[in-house]
């Protein structure tokens, strides 16, 4: 058995070991293992691949599988570039443990960078479609690059002024609903339109009238008497 043989035997044990009783850790087959990394609701595999001379040589790496197709692609550059650079530094060595740990301390990094890449992905299509129509039968990539650099920052803004503009309309256009709320004006009646209120009133209390409605006044009852002098 060769030495790469051999170290290839004895790392194997080892991540076995080691990754006991990790859901995240899953051996593929005996040279190709892989680890998921999450942060929040965003995550991604790296596969690890050994060759028949790994380690005195780099292994493989992928990211190139299903579950990844919707990490972008700078961010896979990103990935990759950083475990072959882990990888160099320990050439000859057991290194897959290594090169998995070492990816953990960035995933929060690398996810906010997924999230920014996707943002300036759609900033880049709203320009491109927009500029590209004006410019057809021209050569157009460099004035398409220099269009961005312009469009970036104010579509950026744009984004966050309509998010605020939409929030302060909504609060106008409640106010304004409230506003115009129709006022209730009292009904003002005529004396004989009181007087037929006044006679349903009577009839909603069964005919009855309050005590004294059919009270005289005594004295304004004499003085309007012709007076009888004595005889």
């Amino acid at each position: 058995m060769s030495d790469d043989a051999e170290q290839q035997s004895e790392e194997i044990e080892v991540l076995k070991s080691i990754y006991e009783g990790d859901d995240n850790f899953k051996q593929v087959d005996a040279k190709t293992y892989q680890y998921k990394y999450i942060d929040g609701e965003k995550s991604f595999i790296l596969e690890i691949s050994w060759g028949p001379t790994y380690p005195t040589d780099k292994p493989s790496f992928n990211l190139d599988i299903f579950y990844n197709q919707s990490l972008l692609p700078p961010i896979k550059e990103k990935i990759l570039s950083i475990v072959d650079a882990e990888a160099e530094q320990w050439l000859g060595c057991a290194m897959t443990y290594t090169l998995f740990e070492c990816l953990k301390e960035k995933v929060a990094e690398l996810m906010a960078e997924q999230v920014e890449e996707a943002v300036v992905a759609r900033v880049e299509k709203i320009v491109i479609d927009d500029q590209v129509s004006q410019w057809l039968g021209c050569a157009m990539t460099y004035t398409l690059f220099e269009c961005l650099k312009e469009k970036v920052a104010e579509l950026m803004a744009e984004q966050v002024e309509e998010a605020v503009v939409a929030r302060v309309e909504k609060i106008v256009i409640d106010d304004q609903n409230e506003t115009k709320k129709p006022v209730e004006k009292k009904e003002l009646l005529t004396k004989a339109q009181k007087r037929r209120a006044w006679d349903k009133a009577e009839i909603g209390r069964a005919g009855e009238k309050p005590r004294g409605w059919d009270w005289v006044d005594i004295v304004k009852h004499l003085s309007q008497a012709p007076h009888q002098p004595a005889s």
